[in-house]
C-alpha cells in the first residue's frame, strides 16, 4: 500500500535525514516511504505480525500505546523527533505525547477519520472521529500549515488532516522565519 496523499505532499517540509516517529505504523507504508528519502525512522504498533514487516523500514517499538506507558522516553521526558506522522488512528489521550514528541522546527503530518464517517463505514464510534476542527484546536500551539476536513471518495469516508510545524522557540513570535515550499 503506497503512502496516504496527505503524508506524500507535505513530506517535503522535513529537514534532510531527519528523524521520523510513525505512531500506529501498521506494517510501515509511512515508514518505508520516509526511509527511502533518507530518513531514520522508528515506527510504533501494538501488532507484533503488522512490525515484522515494518521492521524492514527502521526501528519497531512493539508496544500497546492505549494501555501502559509511552515506550520513547528519555530522562522521564518524550524522545523527540524531526517529524511525527499518525494516519488512521485516534487516542485523544496521546495528543499531549504527540505535541512533546515533536523537535523544535518539526513537522507534525495528522491524518484520520472523523464526524460524518459513521454515515458511511467505519469506524463509525464518536470515540474514534474526530469532532470538527479537533486537530485544530488541539495543536493550536503548532504553526499551522495545512489543514483539511470533509468527504473524500474512492474510498468514501470523512477524514480531518492537519499539517503543523513545532515552533524553535518557545514564543511563536520570535520563531525565525522558515521559508516553506507549498
Amino acid at each position: 500500500m503506497a503512502a496516504s496523499a496527505w503524508v506524500q505532499r507535505w513530506s517535503h517540509l522535513i529537514e534532510p535525514a531527519k528523524s521520523v516517529l510513525d505512531i500506529g505504523c501498521g506494517q510501515g507504508r509511512h515508514m518505508k516511504w520516509f526511509a527511502q528519502r533518507g530518513h531514520s525512522v522508528t515506527g510504533i504498533d501494538r501488532s507484533a505480525e503488522a512490525l515484522d514487516t515494518a521492521a524492514r523500514f527502521g526501528l519497531t517499538v512493539l508496544a500497546d500505546i492505549e494501555n501502559g506507558p509511552w515506550p520513547l522516553q528519555d530522562d522521564n521526558h518524550a524522545r523527540q523527533f524531526g517529524a511525527v506522522v499518525v494516519t488512521n488512528y485516534l487516542w485523544r489521550p496521546l495528543f499531549p505525547l504527540i505535541a512533546a514528541s515533536l523537535a523544535p522546527g518539526g513537522l507534525l503530518i495528522y491524518e484520520t477519520f472523523s464526524a460524518g464517517n459513521e454515515t458511511v463505514g467505519k469506524p463509525s464510534r464518536s470515540d474514534f472521529l474526530l469532532q470538527p476542527a479537533e486537530l485544530l484546536h488541539v495543536f493550536e500551539s503548532l504553526r499551522i500549515i495545512a489543514f483539511e476536513e470533509g468527504f473524500l471518495d474512492q474510498p468514501d469516508r470523512f477524514l480531518q488532516r492537519i499539517a503543523a510545524l513545532k515552533p524553535d522557540s518557545p514564543n511563536p513570535d520570535m520563531q525565525r522565519p522558515r521559508r516553506l515550499a507549498l
